[in-house]
């Protein structure tokens, strides 16, 4: 098994480890990134606290995965570049024009280089400072998530329209095949309606774990195993968007 990937699968399986455990310590990532068993001192509920680390090791994931397509591609390191860095989503002009209140458009217009909105997806990934795609990462997805998802991509592609977009999910509560793990979803008949409406943008969905989420057995006491074929295929994912810069 290639290192990236067992590494990748081992610390799914000690989180979900440490998630099961009564014992209150602390979890490390090989990042340093730090997290404390005690999720009373962050001010959420437990129900919270699990969602949020659920999330969380899905972004661990995701890096993984990115970083280990690049160096299978030779690439060099110090091209690549991954972040969450808000985006400035600038206020559109044709918008302001058709403000009917005579004050508010002229002081939105006094003032327009000061109107924009702060947007993120949860991993940017840049080669050569080129934002190439995004990536949404999820405990789960369900399709009210998905009108949010779709919006936020959206609103990147006014500025980047050429970003690949994607959603990677632990489990999916999407209906349709997304938690059978195909080699080609046919998908949801409620998901593809919705995306239906937002036509520039293409979201790859893409899902770890077998079986459709159940709120009554969550991961961390119904084990479902993360597999090597399908962290590949992950990779394989990336490899593709990647490989027109090498």
């Amino acid at each position: 098994m290639d290192r990236a990937v067992e590494q990748i699968i081992d610390d799914y399986n000690k989180l979900t480890t440490f998630l099961d455990s009564d014992t209150n310590y602390k979890y490390k990532y090989d990042d340093d990134s730090e997290y404390d068993k005690n999720y009373y001192d962050y001010g959420i509920t437990y129900d919270e606290f699990i969602y949020f680390m659920k999330e969380d090791l899905q972004k661990h994931i995701t890096t993984e995965i990115i970083k280990a397509a690049w160096d299978r591609l030779g690439g060099d390191e110090s091209r690549l570049e991954i972040n969450s860095k808000k985006i400035k989503i600038p206020i559109q002009r044709s918008y302001v024009e058709k403000i009917e209140n005579e004050e508010v458009k002229n002081y939105i217009l006094k003032n327009i280089s000061t109107y924009n909105y702060g947007l993120s997806v949860d991993r940017h990934v840049f080669i050569d400072g080129k934002f190439i795609f995004g990536v949404e990462c999820k405990a789960y997805a369900e399709n009210a998530m998905i009108k949010r998802i779709l919006i936020d991509f959206h609103l990147l592609k006014t500025c980047y329209p050429k970003i690949s977009c994607y959603l990677f999910q632990l489990e999916s509560q999407l209906g349709g095949d997304y938690s059978k793990l195909p080699e080609n979803p046919l998908g949801a008949k409620p998901t593809h309606s919705i995306m239906s409406y937002i036509e520039d943008v293409n979201l790859n969905i893409f899902t770890f774990l077998k079986g459709e989420r159940n709120i009554g057995k969550p991961i961390h006491k119904y084990f479902k195993p993360l597999e090597e074929m399908n962290i590949e295929k992950a990779i394989n994912l990336f490899m593709k968007d990647f490989s027109r810069y090498i």
